[in-house]
């Protein structure tokens, strides 16, 4: 059932979004300095293409302890994200979330597109996980 999800979902704006996460990696690894962010975005890219059965979450509930991007450092590269586009992806997420709340079909994949708009709020912190991997974290 995932692999029809994640089929459909390029369809319905998976595809788009995904290259719009590899594009934001590719202007980040322009400069020195947004190195760390691009490859966040080439993973939340790769995440955004394929999206079903896998889920984002924060790598302190994962592991069970603080590192530096879920501490005071994740929240300052995290403000310096949303900055710089993390707005912008996220705007993007919203936009193509209301066109897929247009019709029935649609829904599951626009609910998607929020959780993804919060991801491009956020990132720094986050690792993504398959949904099994989730469910055992969350224990």
């Amino acid at each position: 059932m995932g692999m029809l999800g994640n089929l459909l979902w390029l369809i319905f704006g998976g595809f788009a979004t995904g290259l719009a996460w590899w594009l934001a990696g590719l202007l980040c690894a322009l400069t020195i300095v947004g190195l760390p962010w691009a490859k966040a975005c080439f993973v939340i890219g790769q995440f955004t293409f394929m999206p079903f059965g896998k889920e984002a979450i924060s790598r302190a509930e994962r592991t069970g302890k603080e590192d530096v991007g879920t501490g005071a450092l994740g929240l300052v590269g995290n403000v310096l994200w949303f900055v710089g586009i993390g707005a912008w992806l996220a705007v993007g997420h919203l936009l193509a979330a209301l066109l897929c709340f247009v019709s029935i079909i649609g829904i599951p994949f626009g609910i998607q597109h929020l959780k993804l708009a919060g991801l491009a709020i956020a990132p720094i912190g986050k690792t993504i996980v398959s949904k099994e991997q989730s469910a055992a974290a969350k224990r």
